[in-house]
C-alpha cells in the first residue's frame, strides 16, 4: 500500500512538472519556421535560420530511382512568398525526435503535407541546429518526399 501511494504521488509530481516546464527551445525554433511557412512570412522563417543554410531533398526521378537535390534558401523562400493566398498549404509534423549535445542539435520530424486540405505527399524532415549563444538556429534541412500511399506516422515503409 505504501509503495502504491508513493508511486501515485511520484506520477502526480512528474505530471505536474511536465506541465510546468517551459516549451522546448529546439521544438520552438522548428515550430516558428513552420508558422512562417504556413503564413508565407519569410521574415519569420529567416529569424530561425542561420546566416548560411544548406537545404536538400531526397526524392525519386521519373524512373523511381532515388535522387538528391540541392535547393538554395533564397529560391525556397521566394517560392513560399510567391504562392497565392488562395492556395492552402499545411505541413503537419507528427512528432519530434530530438538529440542534442551542447550547441548542436538534430531534430527528426515525420510529416504529411496537405494542399487544399488533401494529402499531397509525406516524408521526414531532418533539421540540424546550432545554438549561437542566444538562440537555436537551423543550419541544415534535408527531407524525403513520397506520394501516397503515405505510411502511418512513425512507421517505416
Amino acid at each position: 500500500m505504501k509503495t502504491r501511494l508513493t508511486l501515485i504521488c511520484l506520477f502526480a509530481f512528474v505530471g505536474a512538472l511536465a506541465q510546468s516546464l517551459p516549451e522546448d527551445p529546439i521544438n520552438k525554433t522548428i515550430e516558428d519556421f513552420f508558422e512562417g511557412f504556413h503564413k508565407r512570412d519569410t521574415a519569420l522563417m529567416r529569424s530561425v535560420l542561420w546566416k548560411e543554410v544548406h537545404m536538400q531533398r531526397i526524392g525519386n526521378d521519373p524512373d523511381g530511382k532515388p535522387i538528391l537535390r540541392d535547393e538554395s534558401v533564397e529560391d525556397f523562400l521566394n517560392s513560399i512568398a510567391s504562392l497565392p493566398d488562395t492556395l492552402k498549404i499545411e505541413e503537419r509534423l507528427h512528432f519530434y525526435t530530438i538529440q542534442n549535445d551542447g550547441a548542436m542539435a538534430h531534430a527528426w520530424t515525420p510529416y504529411t503535407f496537405y494542399v487544399q486540405g488533401d494529402i499531397h505527399h509525406c516524408g521526414v524532415n531532418s533539421f540540424q541546429l546550432f545554438h549561437d549563444g542566444t538562440a537555436w538556429k537551423i543550419i541544415y534541412i534535408i527531407d524525403t518526399r513520397q506520394v501516397e500511399p503515405c505510411p502511418e506516422p512513425g512507421k517505416a515503409d
